[in-house]
Order: structure tokens, then sequence, then C-alpha cells
């Protein structure tokens, strides 16, 4: 394995292309080739402690990806490995002091998940947590003597004698329990519960050390962490809890001021707001209360992903501009933000702040993720590693942000990749990959994995075209809020007027164009094949929504979607919620669709691609095939479920828009998975 990084750290310099006759195309098998920097964190000294992701062989059958932990030294700048083999492991941070990295894993034959560490001086790792149920989140103390973190301790039922006899039920949503934070003492290797009552998603150490901010909500369920987290305030010592603000809306990441006076956090704009984008800044009044509530991106039109307290005075944040990353700071008092890294080279989120510079895993138009630090004095980017050295013996399409009117006057972007050997003047077929939420958005990256289609489908001859639609997130709150209660309206005009522009520059023949995506863009590409037939030549949808009055009664998270995606309750508009359905327009379907759904899917229940297909089977006038994925959710986990997903719907466009085939034929069900078992 190192032999194996050193090489491709040395083939970054002397690599040499060779001629394009000789390359290939990428394909739906170099996904499990590709190697990724996952996990980044800088020491105060400025040394970097990173994951790479390597992919489980296919022929190990089901099971999470492997993971291996190195050190970047930034003195001596060499990559030292500390961690390696065929193991799970994430959340890496480092000790306070900057002498141990640690991360979370369950190794060794532990029952539960734990805290683990490995000196920064070299040694094996050893086991820093004791806790009884798995550790899923964790912070050092700011003195490094003890450990903060949050697990879900398993429920206790009154009939647990009985459940061996078969007496098995389960009550649905009351027998979970709450998650809890706990602090776990080094020295004394104990743990005592510092919440009381709500569930802890996320906390942080004040730097007094005896205080944490903790968001709580009512319950252990997904809806309350999207909805319902608030921030509170928790002496440690005293057991004292107090709400520290009434946040508006969504929120995640948050950090105290080096100085303890005020508190940053992500947060959404408002209750109907459905990114979490914006940063507040709660701060010490003159009574020593944190009770001044200030937003510091206004009218930002982008959206902030995560934040860092560069000083007492001056906040860092990454963000998402259109199809751009930025890192960018600005006075915590207020005022104007500057921009660092402007965006446009490569595409991040979170990032480590350190030792003067930011450490990130960033992808670009050409390459997967890889380990990047940027200096915060001169916003110069140092490429650290290159694992995927093959990639550049692969033929790419081009890859651009483009930008088009809506018929409404809207100013629309999103990312288009082009054609392996696109030629000038030639009409090309195209497939359009739809994102989920809707609040998330396409960025100008590294567009290729197996739930987007990106150089694979370029390869073999297509355009891929991945619009930002109104509702997208990376454009500010006001665009994020326009398809509110108006699901699948402009929001789809939005695409629809894209395909006419690409038809009207000559680049597409917009005969031949194909539809898919996940969550919001298997709807949408179900939407596609029912409402708006007559543009589209095949479909896949994948765990997508069918029938929006079911669905809303289904999901584990209805109350994000009554606020911040309709506004309203089903009873208060039932033709509005069945008119926004696929189902309803199956008789207009011209469209062969393949549908795609993971069996144990809390989020989009599975039940909604059964009514898609059970409609389009009756009523519809092409071929339809439901694909189920027995132990995947929302999204596929597994290589298995992930490589068929991505051979599958590729061998259905090729079908209907390469090859021509008449929508009432199908392609094989069985797939040449090529893998020698």
């Amino acid at each position: 394995m190192m032999f194996r990084f050193i090489l491709s750290l040395v083939l970054a310099v002397s690599f040499i292309s060779p001629a394009i006759s000789q390359q290939t195309v990428f394909t739906a098998h170099d996904l499990f080739r590709v190697e990724r920097v996952l996990d980044v964190a800088i020491s105060p000294e400025g040394h970097i402690a990173y994951t790479i992701q390597r992919y489980r062989d296919l022929k190990e059958g089901k099971g999470s990806n492997y993971r291996d932990l190195y050190v970047y030294d930034s003195a001596t700048q060499q990559h030292r490995p500390f961690l390696s083999g065929d193991r799970m492991f994430h959340s890496v941070k480092w000790r306070p002091d900057g002498k141990a990295v640690s991360f979370l894993a369950r190794l060794d034959g532990a029952k539960a998940t734990q805290v683990y560490a490995i000196n920064l001086a070299g040694g094996s790792y050893y086991q820093v947590t004791e806790s009884a149920s798995p550790v899923e989140s964790y912070e050092w103390h700011p003195k490094g003597s003890s450990i903060g973190y949050i697990t879900t301790p398993p429920y206790k039922t009154a009939n647990a004698a009985l459940k061996g006899k078969g007496f098995d039920a389960e009550v649905f949503e009351e027998e979970i329990s709450p998650k809890k934070l706990m602090v776990w003492d080094i020295a004394k290797k104990e743990a005592r519960e510092i919440t009381s009552g709500g569930s802890a998603f996320a906390f942080a150490w004040h730097p007094d050390g005896i205080t944490v901010a903790v968001q709580l909500a009512p319950n252990n369920l997904v809806d309350d962490s999207y909805m319902f987290k608030r921030i509170h305030t928790i002496n440690t010592e005293s057991g004292e809890v107090r709400q520290l603000i009434d946040n508006p809306g969504k929120l995640e990441g948050m950090a105290w001021s080096p100085d303890g006076q005020q508190l940053a956090f992500v947060s959404a704009q408002d209750i109907h707001d459905p990114v979490c984008g914006n940063i507040y800044v709660v701060a010490r009044n003159n009574t020593k209360k944190f009770t001044e509530l200030k937003s510091l991106t206004e009218g930002f039109e982008g959206s902030v992903n995560e934040l860092a307290w560069k000083d007492a005075r001056t906040i860092l944040y990454s963000s998402f501009e259109s199809t751009k990353a930025t890192l960018r700071e600005v006075p915590a008092a207020g005022g104007n933000s500057k921009a660092i890294v402007p965006g446009g080279e490569i595409v991040f989120s979170s990032f480590s702040l350190g030792g003067g510079k930011v450490a990130v895993s960033a992808d670009s138009r050409n390459h997967p993720s890889e380990l990047y630090t940027i200096d915060l004095k001169t916003g110069a980017l140092k490429r650290h590693t290159t694992l995927n050295p093959w990639v550049k013996d692969k033929k790419l399409g081009k890859q651009e942000t483009v930008a088009w009117k809506a018929r409404d006057g809207l100013h629309v972007e999103g990312v288009l990749q082009y054609p392996v050997d696109y030629q000038p003047g030639q009409r090309y077929p195209m497939i359009i990959m739809v994102h989920g939420g809707p609040e998330a958005c396409v960025t100008d990256g590294w567009e290729t994995s197996y739930g987007r289609w990106g150089q694979m489908a370029a390869g073999r001859g297509y355009f891929v075209f991945s619009p930002n639609y109104r509702s997208s997130s990376g454009r500010g709150t006001v665009f994020a809020k326009l398809g509110f209660g108006d699901l699948a309206a402009g929001e789809f005009d939005d695409i629809l007027d894209g395909i006419g522009q690409l038809h009207n520059q000559g680049l597409i023949d917009r005969n031949l164009v194909g539809i898919g995506g996940g969550s919001y863009g298997g709807y949408f590409s179900a939407w596609a094949a029912t409402k708006h037939s007559q543009h589209f030549k095949a479909a896949c949808t994948f765990v997508g929504i069918a029938n929006q009055i079911s669905k809303r009664n289904t999901t584990d998270i209805p109350w994000e979607d009554y606020y911040v995606h309709w506004g309203k309750w089903t009873n208060e508009d039932v033709e509005l919620m069945y008119d926004r359905s696929p189902v309803k327009y199956v008789e207009n379907n011209q469209t062969p669709t393949l549908i795609l759904h993971g069996k144990e899917d809390p989020r989009v229940h599975p039940s909604q691609s059964l009514e898609m297909y059970r409609a389009l089977k009756m009523h519809g006038n092409a071929a339809v095939r439901l694909i189920w994925y027995p132990g995947e959710g929302h999204g596929n986990r597994n290589n298995p479920a992930q490589l068929d997903y991505a051979l599958r719907t590729m061998q259905w466009f090729d079908f209907y828009i390469k090859e021509g085939n008449s929508k009432d034929d199908m392609p094989s069900k069985d797939l040449d998975y090529a893998v020698d078992f």
C-alpha cells in the first residue's frame, strides 16, 4: 500500500500522457478503482491527518469501503502511513496538544464503536473510550483531559425476556432512546451523562472547558434533527441547562470564538428556508448573557457549508456560489466578506484550520478528491497527493458551467459535460442528471460516481447536463425559496428551458434526451416520464416520489416537508398535491421508465416506486421495469448495488437513446457485471 502511494506521488511529477489513441474512456468499473481523500484534520503545528478511501473488492460482497490513515508532516513534507489494511474508521481529529491523532472505529472485537488514538511519534493505536453503546461523534476537551461524545443507549423494554419467545412486536417510534451527551474522564476511565432531557445531536466545548453548547431536539427522530434542534448551553459541573437562542429553522455546525464571548453557527434564515446556509453570531451583552443575535450573510448569494474562527474577530467559512466552491472570511462584528479562494479551480465543502493554513479534501473537473492546503495570507493552493494517476490515461469530456434564461427571465446555471471527442457542428444525445433535495446544487468539479453518470456517459457519446434549477442551494435564500408551495412548476420549467437553449446552440438533438436522478431527482424523472413525456426518450427514477399525497404520510421527515417545501398539509389542498404527482399523468406516458429503489428506504418509502410501477404498467404507453435493492436505503451503500445501478441505468439509456429501440421493447434484465467470482 505504501509503495503504491509513494509511486503515485512520483507519477504526479513525472507522468507523461500517452498518445490519445492509447487512451480509453471512463467506465462503470473504473468507479471501483478510484481512491479518495475523505477526512482531513490539521494540527496547530500544521501537520495534516487524512484518510484515503479504498473500495472494497466486489468479490467480497456487501460491506463498507476501507480507509487508510496518513499524516503529512509539514516540516519534512513526507506522508507517513499510520493505519492501513482492511479497516473502516472515520472522524479523524487531533488531540489539543497536537501529539496524537484520534478516530472512531470498532477494532479488535470491540462490542461498540469507540474513540481510538495513535501518537504522532508513532506506535500502535490504542483505545481511549469504553462506552457501553457506540460513540457517534466526539470532541476533545480543550485541555485534552476528557472527551465529550454523543451516544444512543439501547432502548430498555419491559418485554426483553419475552422477545426470545417470539413476542417481538415493535412499537413504532416509541422504542428509540434519546441521544445522550457524555463526558469520558481519561484518567479515571469513567463516563458521566451531561444531558438530562431531549436528544443531543451536536455540541461544542466552550474555551473554559466547563460549558458546552449543545444542539438539543425533543426526540431522537430524523425530522427533529432537521427542523427542531435548538442551541442550549450546559454547565458540565453544575448541570445547569439554558436555551441559548431560538435559532431560526434548520441548524448545522457551530463554534465558539477563541475568547468565548461569541458563538457562531450555520443556520437557515427562517423556519421556511430549505437551505442551512447562513452564518449567525450570538454574543454576550452588558449583562454577560448571550442574547444579541446577528446575521453575517444577509443577502449573500451563496450557501455556507462550514465555519471556523480565524481569530476572536474574524470568521472563516466555506461556501457554494452557484457551481463554484469558495473560502471567505467575514468580520464577526458584521461587514463585507473577503474571498480567500474565489472559486473555480477546486471544489470542497468542509475544511480544517491550523498553523496559518486550511486543509481540505478537494476535487476538480479532472480528478476525484485529493489533499490540498490553502495559505490564508496569499490564498495559494497546494496539492499534496495524486491518488489516481491512471485517470490521466482516460479520455475525459470537456466540462463547463453554463447559464440560461428561464421563461420568466430568471438567471439559471448548471454544469455541462461534453461527449468525449466532441465535434463542433454535430448534434449529440443528452442525459439530464437531476440533483436531489431540491436544496442541493451541482458543482463544477468531479461529477462522476455510481449515481452521477458524468464521464461514464461522456465516454459513451452523451452530453450530461446537470441543472441547478430554482430551489437549489448555492444561490442564496431567495433563490432557494422560489419553489416553496409550488413544486415541479417553475423548477421543472427551468430544466425544459435549459434543454431548449442547448438545442438552439446546436449542441444536442432534443429528440434524443434522457433524464435521471435520485430522491427529488427521481421525482423529477418520474414527472418527466409522465407530465412531460413528449420531451424524453428514456427515464431512470431512483428512490423517487410518485404520489405526493401518499408520500407525505410515509416519509420520516413530514415536518421538514411541510415547513420548507409545501407550507400546507395535504387536506388543505388535496387537488394541488395530486396535481404535482407523476401518477396523475401516467396515461400521458410515452417514455420507457426504469424505476430503482432501496427496500429499506425510510425517506421515500419503497411503496412510492411500487405505485409508479403499477400505474405505468396498467396505464402507461411504454416499457417499465422495477428494480429493488435489498438492504439499501435512500441511496445505495454497498458496492454490488452501486455497480448494478451504474450498469443498469446506462444500459437503459443506450437501449432507447443510442440504439433507437422501440419504446415497447426492453433490454435484458440480466447484466454482465464482468466480475470474476
